[in-house]
């Protein structure tokens, strides 16, 4: 009899298992309006923002993020770190890079780094910087670029990971002349809009809590992870100060390849290039509900 109850629950555990690896695979494709309060029309910003590739553990290939990606244009691209943490997963990086060279992004790939980048050895960082660079894709370490964008100034801000201590908000809003433009910013560890009091931004982009990943029925194993994981603020779009944020699931995973309550994420995001302070905002295609901080 006991070997039967063994076998019974080797069985669930495997079903169990199978189901959260296949939950991997089930890629959500958000699409977020920010739309200004006033009924004057401005001109407006299309992204793709991609998180969290973890090429080591993840289910999207090249090919199937292609096949995602073939009917849409946008103006920029947007990358927010944790592409991998071993060396031997840099090749695997290039034909996902390719594909995001092949949408021609009008305005270009901007990105930063992730926690798990870190991990690299400093060589081996360097020659994920290579094959960024080498793809044309612009790393932002607390730095900014500001370009112009259908005639409209765009600060492109990057501010490096907050949960290894190498962010540097000064750092990265020095060359950002207050009351010019719109501007965006790129960030791994979205806990640093905490820590931004006196830096305006429009609209923040962030990643690192893979929506929980497994989520039972919340993400209690994030609390170390900051006061906005603690606050269950792990993913989809937020308020802060009047301000969105927007915090991607991620498309790979870490440790288990596997997601419970949670699904992989390619997100486009539509927002106004304007000097407006104040905005309501719109999701479409999503379930995960937005909070303020």
């Amino acid at each position: 009899m006991i070997y039967v109850l063994i076998g019974f629950i080797i069985v669930c555990i495997s079903y169990f298992l199978y189901k959260a690896y296949k939950n991997t695979q089930d890629i959500q494709i958000n699409k977020i309006n920010i739309l200004p309060d006033s009924t004057k029309q401005f001109p407006s910003l299309s992204i793709l923002h991609l998180s969290d590739l973890h090429l080591e553990n993840i289910s999207l290939t090249p090919s199937q993020l292609a096949s995602k990606l073939k009917d849409e244009s946008v103006d920029i691209v947007a990358l927010t770190g944790d592409f991998l943490d071993r060396k031997r997963s840099i090749p695997k990086l290039l034909p996902y890079l390719d594909v995001l060279q092949d949408m021609k992004p009008a305005y270009g790939i901007y990105a930063v780094l992730g926690n798990h980048d870190y991990v690299l050895k400093p060589e081996d960082l360097a020659e994920l910087m290579t094959v960024l660079q080498e793809h044309d894709i612009h790393v932002l370490q607390n730095e900014s670029e500001t370009i112009s964008v259908h005639g409209q100034l765009l600060n492109i801000v990057g501010i490096d990971d907050d949960s290894t201590n190498r962010s540097d908000v000064t750092l990265a809003y020095q060359d950002v002349q207050e009351g010019t433009g719109t501007t965006v910013v790129l960030t791994h560890d979205p806990n640093v809009v905490l820590h931004m009091q006196g830096y305006r931004f429009d609209f923040l982009m962030a990643g690192h809590f893979h929506g929980g990943q497994i989520c039972y029925p919340k993400a209690y194993h994030l609390a170390k992870m900051g006061r906005l994981a603690k606050q269950n603020v792990i993913k989809g779009l937020h308020m802060h100060h009047e301000t969105p944020f927007y915090i991607s699931e991620g498309l790979g995973q870490t440790g288990l390849n596997i997601r419970i309550g949670s699904r992989p994420e390619i997100t486009f995001h539509q927002i106004p290039l304007s000097h407006s302070k104040r905005a309501s905002f719109k999701r479409l295609n999503s379930s995960a509900a937005g909070s303020s901080t």
